[in-house]
């Protein structure tokens, strides 16, 4: 049971793992050795409630494919315990940070003081560079 938040809890059988073999360096074991993960997670069939199920469809986010399906792919350690767990993890904070509603932001405008500040710093500035052309006596 993968625990979201205090109402939120994802069961086991909705999460698949698949073992790979990692890429990259690490000898002769990464050639033996199944220890990467992949992780398929799907949205829509899921249990997940309808809010999270429609924010994670909206994402924009290259680990959730055109069918609604996460696959997190595991293999920054080199045991397939530990690779599960960050899979796993990872997963978690994905649908977290879909619950977070984002305050809406309200546009502001710049005061008289600073529209003034900013246009006596400018004629002062133009002012100087002036006063840098040929003397002429």
């Amino acid at each position: 049971m993968l625990e979201i938040s205090n109402a939120v809890q994802l069961p086991d059988a909705e999460i698949e793992f698949t073992a790979i073999r990692a890429q990259g360096a690490g000898g002769q074991n990464v050639n033996k050795v199944s220890s990467a993960l992949h992780l398929r997670f799907d949205i829509k069939a899921s249990s997940l409630p309808a809010f999270y199920q429609e924010r994670l469809l909206a994402l924009r986010d290259s680990r959730i494919t055109a069918d609604g399906v996460i696959v997190i792919k595991a293999q920054r350690y080199r045991t397939q315990e530990l690779n599960r767990a960050d899979a796993l993890e990872r997963l978690a904070e994905l649908i977290r940070s879909v619950a977070k509603v984002e305050k809406a932001r309200r546009p502001t405008r710049p005061t008289l003081g600073s529209k003034t500040r900013r246009l006596e710093g400018k004629s002062k500035r133009g002012a100087i560079k002036a006063g840098r052309g040929k003397v002429d006596y």
